[in-house]
């Protein structure tokens, strides 16, 4: 069998949050160790729906390598690249547009999801709606296999694997592989405010550079059970932020188990268990922060590790390409 190939990957639209952590940032740090993988950031993609605002994107992909390297992404381990550095990307993307419908993208749950809490209504962008198709572009062109994703981006690789298998029939050809998704041990991590995930659009995001206080801050907002008004009042774990917090990051299991039976039949205070939160928090963070910081210093050998990283994997794309433009019959030269 063919050696597993893992891509991941960002969209820069800021720093990353503790929801990206758990959904994808701690299975790209163990896939490292075992398959090659490749880590991209998709500024193309961003530009879907900041394409108003381009200098955010820009100013972003600093900013989310400093909190890849910060989590323990090796570039010597992991090879990371800037999606608009690879333009067999695009031209992949171009291809397979055409093996897909535009009502089958209208159906992508992912998608619709997304353009509703956008608020895009019939106003669309068709680069934000062919998001899939783009991204299965990101995978196949370095050959992915593997994927650490979310639950909620499950609708994506569904769609990928129909693009493989609709390119792989037409063209008579087995250039691609399907692609797996490696989930996570916590599928979605809801924002502070329990609702939805947490999302920097939606303003519930714990952030992996937040310092010490804001990161009390935005727990002492958590919510938690509504009904649990005072210490000695039953409490619910079911839906509790807090609780699904500290099953989380919390490492010490056996007292988390011990605060639930404890909540639940009254005597603990919601204030003693955001304290509990944050010190757990503040703990899981502190080196992350630290790191980033260190790392933050020399923005000029920062950005040559991506570079470096573009370079290695648009030859990698270049050989795929070669490839498709032959059972395509636009291979001209």
């Amino acid at each position: 069998m063919a050696e597993k190939i893992v891509l991941t990957g960002d969209r820069p639209t800021g720093p990353m949050h503790l929801g990206h952590y758990i959904g994808s940032l701690i299975n790209r740090v163990e896939l490292q160790n075992k398959y090659q993988q490749y880590v991209a950031i998709a500024d193309m993609q961003a530009l879907t729906d900041n394409f108003e605002h381009p200098e955010k994107v820009h100013q972003n992909v600093f900013q989310v390598m400093l909190d890849y390297l910060a989590v323990g992404i090796d570039p010597s381990k992991s090879t990371i690249f800037i999606q608009s550095l690879i333009p067999q990307i695009a031209e992949l993307t171009i291809i397979y547009v055409n093996l897909v419908t535009v009502n089958r993208l209208k159906r992508n749950p992912t998608v619709k999801t997304e353009i509703s809490m956008r608020g895009f209504g019939e106003q669309v962008p068709a680069g934000f709606l062919i998001y899939p198709v783009h991204q299965a572009s990101d995978i196949t062109i370095v050959k992915g296999t593997l994927v650490p994703v979310g639950e909620d981006q499950l609708p994506i690789l569904e769609q990928t694997n129909e693009l493989i298998r609709s390119f792989n029939r037409i063209y008579k050809a087995e250039i691609f592989q399907e692609v797996e998704p490696v989930l996570s041990r916590v599928p979605r991590l809801p924002g502070v405010d329990g609702k939805a995930k947490m999302s920097k659009s939606l303003g519930n995001a714990i952030f992996l550079c937040d310092p010490s206080d804001e990161v009390a801050k935005k727990v002492m907002t958590m919510y938690t059970d509504p009904d649990h008004i005072h210490v000695n009042d039953p409490g619910k774990v079911e839906g509790n932020v807090v609780f699904t917090y500290l099953d989380a990051f919390d490492p010490d299991k056996k007292e988390v188990a011990q605060l639930k039976e404890q909540y639940q039949r009254g005597g603990l205070g919601d204030v003693k268990l955001k304290k509990r939160l944050i010190d757990v928090l503040n703990h899981f963070l502190t080196p992350i922060r630290e790191r980033r910081a260190l790392f933050a210093k020399d923005k000029s050998q920062v950005m040559r590790i991506l570079l470096d990283g573009s370079e290695k994997t648009r030859e990698v794309a270049r050989q795929t390409m070669e490839q498709v433009r032959k059972v395509m019959y636009l291979d001209y030269e």
